[in-house]
């Protein structure tokens, strides 16, 4: 006897809350034999609707190519009690380094340095520890230096489907202050 839907989004909603990364539909299927992959899609579109509808302190979030339960955004700041120190947060080299990587990957660190101007070694340290990137190889070229690319806990991290949801540069560049930064100078001036 086949189960029914609403065992399935029960089955669906507990594996996500306790899961630590978000899973893709293939994993779930992997782990749900008994339900169809198209039956395992169509539950989590209902819960990610039932919980937007239902406007509930949790959403249903497609993230780095998974689904993932998240705490609502607009609920942040009580959440944060729950916590006994502010998330870290990524200084202004870090975040530049950061983007300068989503966008050229594979980057090497004097490319980055060169777009920056300054030396990257710091912020490339930080990203790598706090894994939104990770070493991509080595580039074919004398010294075969590293290469950087993001990582799926950077698409976590900042919500992306995936690295096409990232913003184009044209509609950062309508951004007060990203005018400023590096990657977006046109070059030879500003």
């Amino acid at each position: 006897m086949r189960p029914e839907q609403p065992a399935l989004k029960s089955i669906l909603e507990g594996m996500l809350l306790a899961a630590a990364r978000p899973l893709n539909a293939r994993q779930l299927a992997d782990m749900l034999p008994e339900f169809s992959k198209d039956a395992i899609l169509s539950g989590l579109k209902i819960l990610q609707r039932e919980y937007e509808d239902e406007r509930r302190g949790l959403e249903l979030k497609e993230v780095a190519g998974g689904w993932r339960m998240q705490s609502r955004a607009e609920i942040k700041d009580w959440i944060l009690r729950l916590k006994e120190s502010v998330p870290a947060r990524l200084g202004r080299s870090s975040l530049e380094t950061l983007a300068i990587i989503a966008y050229k990957q594979p980057a090497t660190k004097a490319e980055i340095d060169r777009i920056r101007g300054v030396d990257s070694g710091g912020p490339v340290r930080l990203l790598l520890d706090r894994k939104l990137i990770r070493t991509a190889g080595r580039k074919d070229v004398p010294g075969r230096p590293l290469l950087y690319g993001t990582t799926h806990r950077f698409l976590e991290v900042f919500e992306l489907k995936d690295l096409s949801d990232l913003p184009s540069p044209a509609e950062l560049s309508d951004l007060d202050g990203a005018k400023g930064l590096p990657l977006f100078k046109k070059p030879g001036g500003e």
